[in-house]
Parts: C-alpha cells; structure tokens; sequence
C-alpha cells in the first residue's frame, strides 16, 4: 500500500473509494481501473518526495548563502544581519553562478483611482487626432489581466512621458504616492557556463521545464 493510499479516510476492507464519496466493492473494479490507481499513486508518492526533498533544499540554499555573505563581510569588521538585496556569487573557475534576487509585489491603493480620473480628463480634453499614442499606452496601462490585476509595470510605465499638462502631472504624483510594496519574496537561482562561451545556461529546477 502507497502512503497516498494509507493517508485516505478508513475504507472498509475490500472495498474501493470513489471519487463522490461512496464505496465501490472491489471485484467491481476493473483491472485497468486499478492499474490506473496504482500508476497514478506511485508517481504521486515519488513528487511528493522530491517536493519535499526542493523545499529543504531551498531553505539550506538561503542559510548556507546568508552564512556566506556573513563570514565574507566580517572581514572589514561588518556584522551582517541578512541579505536584503540581490546578490550573485561566481565560483573561482568562473563555471558556476548563483544569483539570489528579491522581488517586490508592488500595490496601488485608492489613489490610483484618482490618477485614472485626471488622465482620463486630459485625453478628453485633447483633441481628437492627437497623442493617439497616449491614448494607447493608457488604455493598456490600465487593462486588468484575467486575475483582475493591473499590470504595475506598465502603470508606472506612463510617469516616463513627457507631458506638461497639469492634470497629467498631478495624475502621475498620484501613481506615485499610491505604489507601495506589498511584500517581498526571494529567489535564489542556479548557473552553468556553457562549455566554450560567457554564457551560462540556468539549472531547471522546475519539472516542467526539464
């Protein structure tokens, strides 16, 4: 019996369980039925294994390179604390590179909303054929993804354009002022040069990508 078997609720001997609840006895299962199970569960049994195995990993990548860049800088007589920033560390050869990278979730609260009213002003008030491109980048500024989120990229994207409207300007120091990090989550990733080249080829972690 696999663990994903023996973590079900009690089955009653002899009996199998389906997918809406109830038990179906045994002899009127098919043998593709049951190898099907039996497929399905090991494979299962095996990911959860490696999951568990890339978590742990994951967490001694973080302390191992945290300890690192502690006894590195301790050196110049620095108590590092944590790694706050991104970081990249290259092996002597020059083969190997590991780069940990932060990446902030940024949010808008309701000020943006604010923002979107005077340029939605401004492009009223301009006439007709002209800044056809702004009124681009707006409106793609400003489309909802499937999940209902705004690209954050893009929105503040429209502060870089050079426009001297007043209400442009009190739109973009709105974006501004609303932006906030939401929080933070590290990344720590894995390289190796290719044979011949500068360049370095990234170790997949990721099943998918294998």
């Amino acid at each position: 019996m696999t663990s994903t078997t023996a973590n079900r609720p009690d089955i009653p001997p002899g009996f199998r369980l389906k997918a809406d609840g109830s038990y179906v006895p045994e002899a009127l299962v098919s043998d593709i039925d049951k190898l099907r199970d039996q497929t399905i569960e090991t494979l299962i049994d095996q990911a959860k294994i490696i999951s568990t195995l890339l978590a742990d990993f994951k967490v001694r990548a973080f302390r191992d390179i945290e300890a690192f860049v502690e006894t590195s800088v301790e050196q110049y007589g620095v108590k590092s604390r944590s790694v706050k920033g991104n970081l990249t560390l290259t092996s002597f050869s020059g083969r190997y590179m590991i780069r940990l990278q932060i990446q902030d979730r940024l949010v808008f609260d309701e000020r943006l909303h604010g923002a979107k009213t005077l340029i939605d002003e401004c492009i009223t008030s301009w006439s007709e054929d002209s800044r056809d491109e702004i009124k681009v980048l707006v409106n793609d500024a400003f489309r909802v993804d499937k999940a209902g989120q705004i690209n954050t990229a893009r929105v503040l994207g429209l502060r870089r354009l050079p426009i001297k409207d007043d209400r442009w300007q009190r739109a973009m120091a709105a974006i501004s002022d609303s932006v906030s990090v939401a929080n933070s989550k590290p990344y720590v990733r894995f390289y190796e040069r290719r044979e011949g080249s500068d360049e370095y080829s990234p170790i997949c972690l990721d099943i998918a990508a294998v």
